[in-house]
């Protein structure tokens, strides 16, 4: 009897101590998946279910030779946002954020990856092992996909060629694949659509490479045509001498070279562009990207450029995107050079390295809005929900567990920073200048979240780790207005709001107002009060140099009562404006300044809010105090 109660009590143990469905731990591809209620529930003996039990473990682990189809997670119906099962090509770091994303809407994607343990297996609705260049495993994925789309662009374009024309909806397009596969082809696809890019020409030989020398001048680009990422398959020769070794580095002529003339731009920038399946298009503020070895290291968004570059990066970037097929995003990498113009570098058919900062600094995230596009869903809001943000790339320090515990020692001080938010992607193994994770900061400002960067990136016990970045600068032409410019101060510390108090002559020191004025902003100066008695020249100078908002304060001179301090500031020419309180009233420029950055700080907001319900009070109190005890006691307490 005892032997009866096991062997009827085991198989419960085992379907509750695993899914009701399969065993996936380890995220194997549909042939090495086992059903534990198939399989078990018909077992008549302990050693039976043992055996079985074994042997399921046995085959997750193992290669996918068997197959099982008795039960398949892709058999079950999807009930999220869409019922269309999404396929990537890749379980990278790309992957996993678009699983991720996928998540918070029930859309289920599945991965194929050859590493059974690839960042994405973790939380993909499932994971096959396998090649994703390799012909008949791609076909068989395809096979279990409602639409197939990559997170890597070095698949086999033709499978991808061949599943289109067997029906398979592949997003973006093969044809837009095997484009972006080939570097120099993607430089004569843009070019013959009239998109501004730097002079190349392709190499066969040393010869070539030489006439490529003389018609570029040197320093010198070469390039190879494909599998070339990160700085990997780029070589500068700096003389004719050195162009064998460069192309020797590369690999040879048998790999397919080509060349570019050297641009000298003086900062890279990204867009990135969604494309909807009803060829729709949506362009993300253009960000500035920091390369260290070739491998971007830093995201600005958004990029501190005047709006013209602004303009022409995005329409440069929405013409590129145009010309392909397909619907997804897009990662477009443009050069800025010293005369103002922006010539396209190169284009991802995917989420890229230079779009992570929207996962918090946008209201749709890159991946969201990839799963959009490619499902054929409306696109979503790409704007900014915060003023700046940093993106820093976590790129591996060290070999082996050394890398491991410096990544980690980041990561722990980056967790003790206002606004920071670490993504880690969890892989297996940790190499030098390896992209680990990434940590995003955002902030009210640029040189708020510079600060908090580089807060990070100081050792602990650093005294700048508790500077506090300044939100608005109190400025003052002479220590003689510091009695009345106090009033603003004061307020300031009482809302919580950081502040700094210098003094700035338009007259005395017109450098240092100059080099103030332009700085603040790229400091995290938000707003400028500046106080000025007589001529009352320095809150217009400084509102001409600066885009942040100004306010005057007019303080009472020992000639004309304040009054001609009072006019100047109000008499500011069109175009410059500059914002005003009555003479001497500084508490009134500290409010005002308040209000201003409540706009965009719910709390200041609340603040703000509690204060004039507790002025309303106070005068109630004194109301009723002068009608209970009449006016002459109230003034004769």
């Amino acid at each position: 009897m005892l032997l009866l109660q096991q062997t009827t009590l085991v198989p419960k143990l085992l379907l509750f101590s695993k899914s009701d469905f399969s065993f996936n731990p380890c995220s194997s591809s549909p042939s090495t998946r086992v059903s534990f209620m198939d399989k078990h529930t018909k077992s008549s003996s302990l050693k039976q279910s043992h055996k079985q039990f074994q042997s399921s473990v046995l085959a997750c682990q193992a290669s996918t030779d068997t197959h099982d189809t008795s039960f398949r997670k892709d058999d079950l119906p999807a009930h999220g946002v869409s019922e269309v099962i999404v396929g990537v090509l890749g379980g990278g770091q790309l992957g996993r954020m678009l699983c991720q994303a996928a998540s918070e809407m029930a859309i289920k994607v599945m991965v194929l990856d050859p590493l059974a343990n690839c960042p994405a297996s973790a939380i993909a609705y499932d994971h096959m092992v396998g090649s994703f260049d390799d012909s008949a495993t791609v076909q068989e994925f395809a096979k279990r996909c409602g639409v197939l789309t990559v997170e890597i662009e070095h698949v086999d374009a033709a499978t991808m060629e061949k599943l289109e024309q067997q029906g398979v909806d592949c997003q973006p397009k093969a044809s837009t694949i095997r484009i972006i596969q080939d570097k120099y082809l993607q430089k004569v696809h843009f070019s013959g659509h009239g998109i501004p890019l730097p002079d190349f020409v392709q190499i066969d030989d040393l010869e070539g490479a030489k006439r490529a020398g003389d018609l570029f001048g040197y320093p010198l680009m070469l390039k190879s045509k494909r599998l070339a990422y990160d700085g990997r398959g780029n070589a500068v020769a700096k003389s004719e001498e050195e162009l064998s070794s460069a192309v020797n580095a590369l690999g040879g002529f048998d790999r397919g070279l080509y060349v570019e003339k050297w641009t000298p731009f003086v900062k890279e920038l990204a867009v990135i562009v969604a494309r909807g399946r009803d060829n729709s298009i949506s362009c993300y503020p253009v960000v500035e990207t920091i390369h260290k070895e070739n491998i971007c290291h830093i995201v600005k968004a958004p990029a501190g450029i005047p709006w013209k570059i602004r303009k022409l990066a995005t329409d440069v970037a929405h013409k590129a995107v145009s010309s392909l097929e397909g619907a997804g995003v897009f990662a477009v990498e443009l050069f800025l050079t010293k005369d103002g113009q922006i010539l396209l570098n190169e284009v991802a058919p995917r989420p890229h390295n230079s779009g992570h900062h929207t996962i918090e600094a946008c209201y749709t995230s890159q991946f969201e809005q990839h799963l959009r596009a490619v499902l054929g869903l409306p696109l979503g809001d790409p704007s900014m929900k915060t003023p700046a943000a940093i993106m820093y790339n976590l790129l591996g320090e060290d070999e082996g567990e050394p890398g491991f515990h410096l990544a980690h020692q980041l990561i722990g001080r980056a967790l003790n920073i206002q606004g920071a938010s670490v993504h880690w992607y969890d892989k297996p193994e940790m190499r030098k200048q390896r992209k680990m994770g990434h940590i995003t900061f955002t902030g009210p400002s640029m040189g708020i979240v510079e600060a908090r960067l580089k807060s990070m990136l100081k050792e602990e016990g650093s005294e700048s780790r508790t500077a506090v970045t300044p939100r608005v600068g109190i400025i003052m032409g002479s220590d003689s207005d510091l009695p009345i410019m106090k009033d603003a101060a004061r307020i300031l510390t009482m809302f919580g709001v950081p502040h700094e108090v210098r003094i700035v002559s338009a007259h005395r020191t017109p450098e240092m107002m100059f080099s103030y004025a332009l700085s603040a902003q790229d400091q995290g100066i938000q707003i400028i009060i500046a106080g000025a008695g007589g001529a009352a020249h320095l809150p217009g100078m400084v509102a001409s140099l600066t885009p942040l908002p100004v306010i005057g304060v007019p303080v009472r001179a020992s000639a004309l009562d304040g009054m001609d301090s009072l006019l100047s500031i109000v008499q500011m020419p069109r175009g410059v404006p500059v914002a005003t309180v009555a003479i001497n009233n500084a508490t009134n420029a500290g409010l005002l300044a308040v209000r201003m950055l409540g706009v965009g700080d719910a709390d200041l907001l609340a603040r703000m809010s509690q204060y004039q319900e507790d002025t309303r009070d106070d005068v109630m109190k004194k109301a009723e105090k002068l009608q209970t005890d009449g006016w002459e006691t109230y003034l004769n307490p």
